[in-house]
Parts: C-alpha cells; sequence; structure tokens
C-alpha cells in the first residue's frame, strides 16, 4: 500500500477507512497465504510496559516477512537511565527502519514521531491500543463477511482499548456502544474524534447500562477492570464493575450469533466468565492470532514490500 509508506501510526485516526479496508484486506490474504510478501528490514521493539501478544506477535511478522527484529528494553539500554526521548529517538532513527514504542504517555510517542523520521507505531499507549483494534476488526469480518452495519457492544473501563474500538468502529461504518461505570467513562475527545468521525451515518453511545447496550449487539467485546500501572486500584474497581461482567446470562440480550472478543491477558471470573471464554461464541484466540496478520500487513505497508 504505497499511500501507508514511510508513515506513522500514531493512533487508528491516522488512517482513512480506505486504508483500514486495504490494511484488513492484506491481512486476511497474509493468513490465507494468497500473498507472500517479503520486507528485509529491521523492526525495533522500545517497550516500557509488559507484553506477550504484542511483542510475540510483532516478532514473528517482522521474521515471517524477511526482517529481523531489536528488543529495545528500557531496563538494558540508556532509556532506563534517563537518555531523553529526542536523543533516543535521532540516534535510533539512523540504526532502524521502523520502531514499535508500547508505553505509558501518547505524548512520548509523539515525540519520537517528531524527532525520528523512520516510521514510528502506537505498540499501546495509556491513549490508544490502535495495533489491537486492526486484529479485532480483521477478527469480526472474518466471522461476519463484512463490517458496515454491525453493532460492537463495549463493556468495562474506558480505557485505551475502548478509545480505539471507538475511532475504528466509526472509521469502517460500525455502531459501537460503550458501557461503563459513571466514574470511568472514556476520554471526551476521542468520544468527540469517533462521532465526528461518524457524521450521524452510524452510532457512538455511551451508557452506564450494561445490558441495554448489550441488546441485539453482534459483537461483545470486553478488557481488564484496571489496566498495567491501575493495578493498587484493583480491589476496590471490581465491585463497582461487576454489573458489567461478559457472563452467559449478559449474553442472552445480545444478537443470536453473537461473538464474544477479549484483547487479553483476562481475569477469568471478573471481567469474563470461564464459561463464555470457554463457550461457543468466544472468537478470542482468532483474535489474539490475527494480532500477527494485522501487524504483519501494517509492517509491509509502512516500509514497502521487497
Amino acid at each position: 500500500m504505497e499511500a501507508l509508506k514511510g508513515r506513522d501510526l500514531l493512533g487508528l485516526a491516522d488512517l482513512s477507512t480506505d486504508e483500514i479496508q486495504e490494511l484488513l484486506q492484506i491481512a486476511a490474504q497474509l493468513k490465507a497465504g494468497q500473498l507472500k510478501l517479503r520486507c528485509n528490514k529491521v523492526l525495533g521493539l522500545l517497550f516500557s510496559k509488559a507484553s506477550t501478544r504484542t511483542r510475540v506477535s510483532f516478532s514473528v511478522a517482522m521474521y515471517q516477512l524477511g526482517g529481523q527484529v531489536i528488543d529495545l528494553n528500557p531496563n538494558v539500554t540508556q532509556v532506563g537511565r534517563g537518555e531523553p526521548v529526542v536523543d533516543t529517538a535521532r540516534v535510533l532513527d539512523r540504526y532502524l527502519d521502523i520502531l514499535a514504542i508500547r508505553t505509558f504517555d501518547q505524548k512520548e510517542l509523539e515525540t519520537f514521531a517528531q524527532y525520528a523520521q523512520i516510521p514510528i507505531i502506537n505498540a499501546l499507549t495509556d491513549l490508544e491500543h490502535p495495533c489491537q483494534v486492526l486484529a479485532d476488526l480483521l477478527t469480526i469480518q472474518e466471522c461476519f463477511g463484512s463490517l458496515a452495519g454491525m453493532t460492537l457492544t463495549y463493556l468495562g473501563d474506558g480505557n485505551n482499548v475502548a478509545h480505539s474500538l471507538m475511532l475504528g468502529c466509526a472509521l469502517v461504518g460500525m455502531n459501537v456502544r460503550v458501557a461503563t461505570p459513571p466514574a470511568y467513562k472514556p476520554n471526551r475527545n476521542i468520544v468527540e474524534k469517533a462521532q465526528q468521525i461518524a457524521g450521524g451515518k452510524t452510532e457512538v453511545l455511551l451508557t452506564d447500562d450494561p445490558v441495554m447496550a448489550a441488546k441485539g449487539a453482534n459483537v461483545i467485546y470486553t478488557d481488564v477492570w484496571a489496566s498495567m500501572g491501575q493495578e493498587a486500584s484493583a480491589d476496590t474497581r471490581i465491585p463497582v464493575f461487576q454489573p458489567y461482567q461478559v457472563n452467559e446470562q449478559l449474553l442472552m440480550s445480545a444478537d443470536a450469533e453473537v461473538i464474544v472478543l477479549h484483547c487479553l491477558p483476562a481475569h477469568r471470573g471478573e471481567e469474563i466468565t470461564d464459561e463464555v471464554m470457554e463457550g461457543p461464541r468466544s472468537r478470542i484466540w482468532d483474535q489474539a492470532e490475527n494480532r500477527m496478520h494485522a501487524q504483519k500487513a501494517l509492517l509491509v505497508s509502512l516500509l514497502g514490500a521487497d
């Protein structure tokens, strides 16, 4: 995809509707073995937050494209000793072809993008998780054949995943409902951006009523109730979020063919029950696999194929 070559992906709204659809098409073709692409480049992973799926899926994707990966663990680099971001960005720009960053503050990501000429990918910040949602959209498209007009309901904390889901759904013509406790609503600026993208053609709904939000939904989605960095408040959050648990009773309000997604890791028995996670409606493991395929499509689009 020449339109994306050399660009950054700092948030999902950096992509147009057509660009997302083309990324999903490339990902599906790569997954099916219908498309063989090579990209002999070097990907750097600079992760300040723990990671399983993001780290492994990016690494395997780059290796399968014929490239190399360097894990820039902050604990063993000068980043962990306080080297300024602007200095690190300008140095890595001279070594790497592309850099995926997993950190807390979105502004740190934006600083890297400002001072490095290579493509910068948001591999998760406290504000957004765009690569996750590309995989989510790929999974939904696999299950239903299309995205436009579908309804996704997200239940839980109004966090980075909720933010990227709102933007992603609005961009591809899906309805999105976000049900959170009143004190845990998503970022207002993100909500307004999603509503602006939707333009009244699709629904971007916020509510504190999980049953109403789930009514007729094609996709039920949840995430942990306390994200990384919020572990100290986990115990106090549980009773507040309990009504938002994804369980069999809640699924009775959804569409008869509803699928269930979770970006993982899951706290079984809290935001989702074992029964649902291991049940016939779960597409969680396909969703996890699709991280690799969606990111492979993204890497080859940002870097260009050999």
